[in-house]
């Protein structure tokens, strides 16, 4: 029987690139202008320039190294999320200026436009891990541009008719996301997946690559929760900074304590000290506008890894063979979860902020409804691109090249001499 060989993309990818790289320089050139009124020399701009220095650290080098813990799909987790992020970002900062493309006739460009961008991208990478492995780079540049899309809608949603601050609106990033990558990976299913792909495994080195990516995130996510804060109470960004750090801090203590002892060996598991250390960060992250004491980020910190390990343990298998959602990163766990819980201290707290009973009553059905659009859209939207990946047109590739580097790219010394 002749071996089957992965449909080769040189037909589909490099012309799609190429039409999507041309528009945007076409945009680019005709509706971009870069912001002027800058102090080069100033704070302002030193202190911005470090932080998007920050969040492009954790878009490019952490998620990068997070998603390389697969044994033969290092190249792919790696240079795959770079392509997406390259990608995606250009698109974000289109989208994110049709507003002032509408009514100054130019999408103005500064350092914080980039940086909502590159959040709004690290949105699509999320969605991504859901189905890393099981799809090629057509799939993952269509997934990021129709995610970044709904995204951006979403925000737009809830700032136009919920009145949502900005910064709570960009910080549903996780939630949106992990349901847009579930609904993705539900419908992208493929028969068999329950007993796992042959290929679908981790060893040492692939390991302490992803472990890697974990350090670089836990290092820089104060950076990525306090960057786009913007509060005229002095002091309220290093609040954040804070708080992230403290939730960051509980979550690995809590998660290796889970780990152990949900175990039945009684021994730490990578996959949970290499993702559910990061659940603090995320759910203080989407509370970070009502979080300003100490032990309230560290609570928020404990629950979320609590919550994250166990769903990694436990939830992850039951979401496959029960719902048919082949989570390859466990996006449910690292980021769905603990949003959904950094939600929840949201509205807590928030209530209890309030002066009065209407004002409570008022905060909290806009708050729930922020919620129902977010994941109303997501879901829908994940569904959408998921039935447009399913034509074969765009190239799947076969089970047996799932997980696997060699479907895409070259090894000179594995070519066979003729």
């Amino acid at each position: 029987m002749a071996p089957q060989y992965a449909p080769s993309l040189r037909s589909l990818l490099p012309p799609l690139i190429f039409f999507l790289q041309a528009g945007f320089i076409v945009i680019y050139a005709f509706y971009v202008e870069l912001e002027q009124n800058v102090k080069t020399d100033g704070n302002t701009f030193n202190n911005l320039y470090s932080e998007f220095q920050d969040v492009n650290v954790v878009v490019i080098l952490g998620f990068g190294f997070l998603g390389s813990f697969l044994v033969r799909y290092g190249f792919s987790g790696s240079g795959f999320n770079l392509l997406v992020a390259a990608m995606a970002t250009q698109w974000a900062v289109i989208l994110n200026g049709l507003e002032s493309w509408y009514h100054r006739g130019k999408i103005r460009v500064d350092l914080r436009s980039l940086v909502v961008a590159e959040i709004c991208t690290a949105s699509a990478l999320i969605s991504m891990g859901a189905v890393l492995g099981k799809t090629n780079p057509v799939h993952l540049l269509l997934i990021a541009l129709l995610e970044v899309l709904g995204f951006v809608l979403n925000g737009w949603l809830l700032q136009t008719f919920l009145m949502v601050q900005p910064l709570k609106s960009i910080m549903l990033l996780h939630i949106f996301g992990a349901f847009f990558g579930l609904m993705l990976t539900w419908v992208l299913y493929r028969n068999g997946s329950e007993q796992r792909f042959e290929k679908e495994k981790s060893d040492r080195k692939t390991g302490l690559f992803s472990l890697l990516g974990t350090v670089f995130l836990w290092m820089f996510w104060p950076s990525f929760n306090s960057v786009l804060v913007d509060h005229p109470t002095p002091g309220r960004k290093l609040w954040a900074v804070y708080s992230t750090y403290l939730a960051l801090a509980v979550s690995v203590v809590t998660a290796a304590a889970i780990s152990v002892f949900s175990s039945p060996t009684g021994k730490f598991n990578l996959e949970h000290i290499g993702r559910c250390t990061l659940a603090g960060g995320v759910a203080v992250g989407v509370s970070i506008s009502v979080v300003r004491l100490p032990w309230e980020a560290m609570t928020i910190g404990f629950a979320a890894a609590v919550v994250s390990t166990l769903g990694f343990r436990y939830l992850k298998h039951h979401m496959l063979l029960a719902f048919e959602c082949h989570d390859t990163c466990g996006v449910l766990s690292t980021h769905g979860l603990p949003g959904l819980l950094g939600w929840l201290a949201h509205l807590l707290l928030g209530i209890g902020d309030c002066d009065d009973h209407t004002t409570a009553i008022r905060f909290a059905v806009f708050h729930i409804c922020s919620l129902l659009i977010t994941l109303s859209l997501s879901m829908s939207m994940g569904t959408i691109t998921g039935l447009l990946l399913k034509w074969n047109f765009w190239r799947p590739p076969q089970d047996k090249k799932c997980f696997d580097d060699q479907a895409f790219w070259e090894f000179p010394h594995l070519a066979v001499q003729k």
